[in-house]
């Protein structure tokens, strides 16, 4: 099970912000650990802030879970981040398309911090391994590294994040609110967002067009 991180000035640790209270006498569910899996919104999904999104689980312990929607773009890209976080690009962006790419609205939490899921590569001072082929980074120097080009090509941004509580994933999925399905990163870092929704569904053997909020979770 992933270590919970250690959280910088650029990144200040966040409190999980469920959204919803849970009952004190809610039951949990047989453990899960959802740690490098993908969560797919169900038509059932009533929160219109998820509805058609896919979710990369970067944490998931007794304390909650924490994850990044990997599906949803903001107006800018990396290049207009850099400029908004006054960090100079040494590079031309032209000759870099990584800083084109679109930076995710990784979720409500803590919207205005930024989130890297990135190929594993170099050290960096805030940085959780999720997997062999994708670590989880909260600080600032991974940003600098790509702003010199020298930093991990395959990566997504995120601004915010999304987090459960203790247990409301469980229950959230145990509603048929999220499909879940082990992570598979060419979705993560070379797909085309459109294309990441019915790419994640497919990983499970399901036609997207048959999906129905009537379906359990894998």
């Amino acid at each position: 099970m992933a270590q919970l991180i250690h959280y910088h000035p650029f990144f200040p640790e966040p409190g999980f912000s469920p959204g919803s209270s849970l009952h004190s006498d809610f039951m949990l569910l047989p453990e899960l650990n959802l740690v490098n899996h993908f969560l797919i919104a169900m038509p059932s999904m009533l929160d219109p802030m998820f509805g058609g999104t896919v979710i990369y689980v970067c944490e998931h312990t007794d304390r909650g879970a924490l994850g990044l929607v990997i599906n949803k773009p903001t107006d800018m890209n990396l290049e207009t981040l850099f400029q908004r976080i006054n960090l100079k690009l040494d590079i031309i962006p032209d000759d870099f398309p990584e800083t084109k790419k679109p930076v995710m609205f990784g979720g409500p939490v803590q919207d205005d911090r930024g989130f890297v899921l990135h190929a594993p590569a170099g050290y960096f001072s805030s940085t959780v391994k999720v997997s062999n082929e994708v670590s989880f980074t909260t600080s600032r120097d991974v940003l600098e590294a790509v702003a010199k080009g020298q930093g991990p090509t395959r990566l997504l941004v995120s601004v915010g994040y999304a987090g459960w509580g203790a247990g409301q994933l469980e229950q959230e999925i145990s509603k048929n609110g999220w499909l879940t399905v082990p992570a598979d990163p060419a979705i993560l870092f070379d797909l085309p967002i459109e294309n990441r929704f019915s790419a994640a569904i497919k990983l499970l053997g399901i036609d997207p067009v048959m999906l129905t909020g009537e379906a359990g979770h894998a």
